[in-house]
């Protein structure tokens, strides 16, 4: 798009053209983060309603109450924003926006569809990985600025928690990586195109597992429950957010459901096939830049489709697992990670070497092009034998 636009403008103002692609870029990933927090505000509604037996929101937009979302949006802008009077006013006021900038970042690395991404990188799952786990930074500033021990002790939870998780979070995202051979999150959800029985979790049992603890990883890493220790809801204070109403607080709200939303789609693209659904409908169609780039247009608006629906049920899970286990205690919480978590990683990513090593090919779905690389045709494998000047002597005789 950048070189489309850039013939429009004179050499030296082609950063302009770079500039106007950009800001297109942010606006739609910023659209697509700020309506799904808006929905996911509803949808965990209505879930914790049918969970608990209850009806949920009805009071706002009809039976259903589909104006929840934009009547709490009204309320926080319309409340008070106070900061405590032994607060730092500086880093209080930026520490939601850390946070939710760190969460936002994540988004410009993530692949939509095969020629839908903002930035594609190389080591785009080390960038997600590294730059999600800053989000930390704005919730140990806003505890920490609070001016209140309570705050501070909720701040200092939350980092132990995410710190410790990142390990088993990092090594679980190696065995995917490891399996298609790169760190570009297009490769690999290139090399899951066909059917499902393509998509890596099926590759082999240990990748299987490795989802799981995976699952379990990404839950304590956006600091939902049953690890949600930072904010625990069931506490008289609220954690690192004591201190913080209005739309600060909100900006923290959505910083945590958009990291929820990055990490589905991180497992989406590492373990269910990315934008390829579970039946290759695009490719059956003909949907692709070869045919025409206005079918290369449709099939990517379907891939683009598919990591939606598989990013939302993601949360849905989370969702289910929040409003269905008990939370856990703090020291209950580290002991699932370093008893569990890194153990289980590190056993399943030797298991997937050993996979890989005894069946390159898989074992029930094989997919042509992964075996070893092909012998020489014979003619080439004569020639390569020829002495490296001139032709063989004759049998018998001398060299003319």
């Amino acid at each position: 798009m950048v070189e489309y636009l850039a013939q429009y403008f004179p050499e030296q103002w082609h950063w302009v053209a770079a500039s106007l692609v950009a800001v297109v870029q942010v606006v739609l990933i910023l659209t697509l983060v700020m309506l799904s927090v808006a929905f996911f505000n509803w949808l965990e509604r209505k879930a914790a309603g049918r969970i608990q037996d209850r009806l949920g929101p009805t009071r706002v937009g009809g039976r259903f109450g589909w104006l929840q979302s934009p009547a709490d949006g009204i309320k926080l802008l319309c409340k008070e924003d106070l900061i405590p009077a032994d607060a730092d006013a500086m880093l209080f006021r930026i520490a939601p926006y850390i946070s939710f900038c760190a969460s936002f970042v994540v988004y410009l690395a993530i692949p939509f569809a095969a020629g839908w991404a903002a930035q594609r990188l190389d080591v785009a799952a080390f960038f997600v990985l590294a730059v999600a786990g800053l989000e930390v930074f704005g919730v140990i500033l806003g505890g920490y600025a609070s001016g209140s021990k309570w705050s501070l002790f909720g701040a200092m939870r939350e980092a132990a928690q995410v710190v410790s998780y990142e390990v088993p979070l990092a090594m679980c995202v190696v065995v995917p990586v490891m399996v298609a051979g790169t760190m570009d999150l297009v490769a690999i959800g290139d090399s899951q195109r066909g059917w499902f029985v393509h998509w890596l979790i099926f590759h082999d049992p240990f990748t299987c597992l490795t989802f799981f603890v995976y699952l379990t990883c990404a839950v304590a890493s956006v600091n939902r429950a049953p690890f949600d220790l930072a904010e625990a809801e069931s506490e008289l204070v609220a954690g690192f957010l004591t201190e913080y109403s209005g739309f600060r607080w909100a900006v923290f709200f959505m910083a945590e459901y958009g990291s929820m939303l990055a990490v589905s789609f991180l497992g989406a693209i590492l373990f269910f096939g990315g934008w390829n659904g579970p039946i290759p409908i695009a490719e059956l169609l003909g949907l692709s830049d070869a045919v025409h780039p206005v079918a290369g247009w449709l099939g990517n608006c379907l891939g683009a489709v598919n990591l939606i629906v598989k990013g939302y049920v993601g949360i849905v899970v989370m969702m289910w697992l929040r409003w269905t286990l008990p939370r856990l205690r703090i020291d209950q919480v580290m002991t699932v990670c370093l008893k569990y978590c890194i153990p289980l990683a590190a056993t399943t990513f030797c298991g997937a070497i050993l996979w890989l090593y005894a069946f390159p090919r898989g074992v029930l779905f094989q997919k042509p092009g992964a075996a070893s690389p092909p012998k020489p045709a014979a003619s080439a494998l004569a020639a390569s034998e020829l002495p490296a000047s001139g032709p063989a002597p004759a049998q018998g005789g001398r060299t003319p």
